[in-house]
């Protein structure tokens, strides 16, 4: 029998003094993880949502206020005037005039490391993605984060391509080809060593935009139809 198993049997006053000691420390660190979360939740979450706004005014060039949109199941759009958002929103920029600039969209999908949320911007209008920001993101610093700066890239998602069919479907769904190989306007011209990341922002983005899009086009449409109505009479 080992030296460790004879003190404690001949010390089982002091074994159960560690035990208790042992599950204490445990209690008070749990009550501190959970307290320190409380406390900074609130900031955290302010900073988020300043963030987002931040984002919108960035991928939706113009834009001086903004409404929040729910989007119902039947494919309609809903005012949301509290703080309580649904799963699926999208935000209405409007420039100085009220006129509609576009629509930020978030979306998110999985990268190389781990989720990676995004905001872009679509003009109705001319049927194309005018801005693209990185939300949050864990992709290698020096390779996959280069989705977030590279200018090239970026670059990308001020003119690309996601005009709607007469049936209500996105023409072509948005792609991310290699490197120098993109020859078309819904195409996405990747990064060489930031492959996997450069790719899943593709897929996040043409996924997003064949279920939203669409939705987004044919409420614009409404829109202009009801503003013509009413200019003619």
């Amino acid at each position: 029998m080992s030296d460790s198993s004879n003190i404690a049997m001949q010390n089982p006053a002091n074994s159960k003094k560690m035990l208790v000691a042992m599950v204490g420390i445990g209690i008070i660190s749990a009550f501190l993880i959970v307290l320190t979360y409380e406390l900074t939740l609130p900031r955290v979450q302010r900073l988020k949502a300043e963030a987002l706004e931040k984002a919108i005014f960035e991928v939706l060039p113009g834009t001086v206020s903004t409404q929040t949109f729910g989007v119902n199941t039947d494919g309609t759009l809903f005012k949301i005037e509290d703080e309580n958002k649904p799963e699926s929103t999208v935000y209405a920029g409007y420039d100085k005039d009220e006129k509609l600039v576009g629509y930020a969209v978030e979306a998110a999908g999985q990268g190389y490391a781990d989720i990676i949320r995004i905001i872009y911007g679509y003009d109705p209008d001319e049927q194309i993605l005018i801005g693209f920001q990185v939300l949050e993101s864990k992709e290698t610093p020096g390779l996959g984060d280069k989705i977030e700066k590279e200018e090239a890239f970026l670059n990308n998602f001020k003119d690309l391509d996601v005009s709607v069919s007469a049936d209500g479907q996105l023409k072509n769904k948005v792609i991310t080809v290699k490197q120098g190989e993109k020859q078309n306007a819904w195409e996405i011209d990747g990064i060489t060593g930031a492959t996997i990341s450069s790719r899943a922002i593709g897929d996040i983005i043409g996924t997003s935009t064949m279920e939203v899009v669409p939705i987004l086009h044919e409420d614009y449409k409404k829109g202009q139809n009801k503003m013509n109505s009413n200019e003619q009479r």
